[in-house]
């Protein structure tokens, strides 16, 4: 799962790939070196540990985006759990970001993952706390959000719980 989340994180049109680790942290991070080095990209990884991760999905986005380079244009939000996100919707992410504060992929009418947040926005990234993710960033955007068609369900599709793996 993790190497499917990982694969779409690299293939994004970014310099660096930062990994936010709590849980687990020795065996996700020992994961993610491993793909990293497989696939040729150790130079553009950074692994990150949230101290406070138990506290939510705001804790670790707050530490990614503390970890952002100085002159970072914005940044992809990828999750850990949705390991099919199609490579073809990355690169119209990032185009549309440039044209709005955020972008987002859209599947049969349904927004999904990952999402793209300016600049601008990441002030609002290490504001997060608890279990506040990106959607708390975007919610005051409404329709200034731009929506990119995405070519399949891998947008939508996550692992809460083993089960899900049978869809």
């Amino acid at each position: 799962m993790l190497d499917g989340a990982l694969a779409a994180a690299f293939a994004a049109p970014v310099r660096s790939v930062i990994v936010v680790i709590g849980a687990d942290a020795p065996r996700v991070a020992a994961a993610t070196r491993a793909f990293a080095m497989r696939e040729g990209e150790t130079q553009r990884l950074r692994i990150i540990h949230a101290e406070n991760h138990a506290d939510g999905m705001g804790a670790s986005l707050s530490a990614a985006a503390a970890a952002l380079p100085a002159d970072a244009g914005g940044v992809f939000v990828f999750l850990g759990d949705m390991p099919r996100v199609p490579h073809a919707v990355l690169d119209p992410l990032a185009i549309a970001a440039r044209r709005a504060p955020a972008a987002a992929p859209v599947f049969q009418g349904r927004r999904g993952h990952p999402v793209v947040l300016g600049r601008d926005l990441v002030p609002r990234l290490l504001a997060l706390s608890g279990d506040q993710g990106a959607r708390a960033v975007l919610a005051h955007l409404g329709d200034q959000v731009a929506l990119v068609e995405a070519p399949d369900d891998g947008v939508l599709f996550d692992v809460d719980e083993r089960r899900d793996l049978n869809r």
